[in-house]
C-alpha cells in the first residue's frame, strides 16, 4: 500500500498512473474518504467491490469535478435538481439523476440512473478536474464505518498492498452526503446527511 501526502508534487500524477493501470486510490472528500477507480474500463471498479465485499449490481456513485463537466458527459438536470446542484456542489449532496449515453455499458449495466456528486475537497477536485468522471465510493467494507483518515483506510484495508492512498488529513465533515432521487417531479432523499428535507425541498422548489 502506497501512501503520499498532496504536498508530495507526485502524488497526482502517481494517483493518475495507478488508476490508468487499472487501480484504485483512495482519497479524502469534504465528506468521508473514497475510494476512486477510473471509467476507462471495469478492472478498478471491479477492485472496489472486492475490497469493500459490495454485490455487483449495487451501482457505484460517480464523482465529477463541476455541474458543467458532469453536462458535457451528458448528465440532464430538472430545474429543481439544478437549482440543487447549483446551491451545494462541491458539496454533501448526492443526485441520483436519468444515466447518461456516455456511461460505459459494463458499468452497472441495466440500471437506468446513475448516482452523481461533485465533491467539495480540494485533493478530490484536482484528482477529478485531471481524470475526467470517476467511480467513487465510501473507504469502507460495506456495513461498516467510512474511513475519516488515511490511517483509518490503512486500518480497514491492511494487507491491500495494490491499493494507493492519498493522505489528505481528515475529512472535514465526517458524515457521508445526503442522497437524492432528483429523477421526479419532487425530490426524495433516499439518504439523510448534512442536508435536510426541509433545505431540499426549500431549493428544490427555489424557495429560498
Amino acid at each position: 500500500m502506497e501512501t503520499l501526502r498532496p504536498s508530495d508534487p507526485r502524488w497526482l500524477d502517481a494517483a493518475l498512473a495507478h488508476l490508468a493501470r487499472g487501480g484504485v486510490v483512495a482519497l479524502p472528500t469534504d465528506t468521508v474518504y473514497g475510494l476512486a477507480a477510473s471509467l476507462q474500463g471495469p478492472e478498478g471498479t471491479e477492485r472496489i467491490l472486492r475490497l469493500k465485499g459490495r454485490p455487483a449490481e449495487k451501482a457505484l456513485p460517480v464523482l465529477v469535478s463541476s455541474l458543467s463537466r458532469a453536462e458535457g458527459y451528458g448528465f440532464s438536470f430538472s430545474d429543481g435538481a439544478r437549482r440543487l446542484a447549483l446551491r451545494y456542489w462541491p458539496g454533501p449532496l448526492t443526485l441520483v439523476l436519468p444515466r447518461p449515453p456516455s456511461l460505459p455499458t459494463w458499468f452497472a449495466p441495466g440500471l437506468s440512473t446513475t448516482a452523481l456528486r461533485v465533491p467539495g475537497h480540494g485533493v478530490a477536485l484536482a484528482l477529478l478536474e485531471a481524470a475526467g468522471w470517476l467511480a467513487v465510493t465510501s473507504a469502507n467494507r460495506s456495513g461498516g464505518p467510512e474511513a475519516l483518515s488515511a490511517g483509518e483506510v490503512a486500518a480497514v484495508f491492511s494487507g491491500e498492498d495494490d491499493l494507493f492512498v492519498v493522505d489528505g488529513g481528515p475529512s472535514p465533515g465526517g458524515r457521508a452526503s445526503t442522497v437524492v432521487d432528483a429523477t421526479g417531479g419532487t425530490p426524495r432523499v433516499l439518504r439523510r446527511g448534512p442536508l435536510s428535507e426541509a433545505e431540499v425541498e426549500e431549493v428544490w422548489h427555489g424557495r429560498f
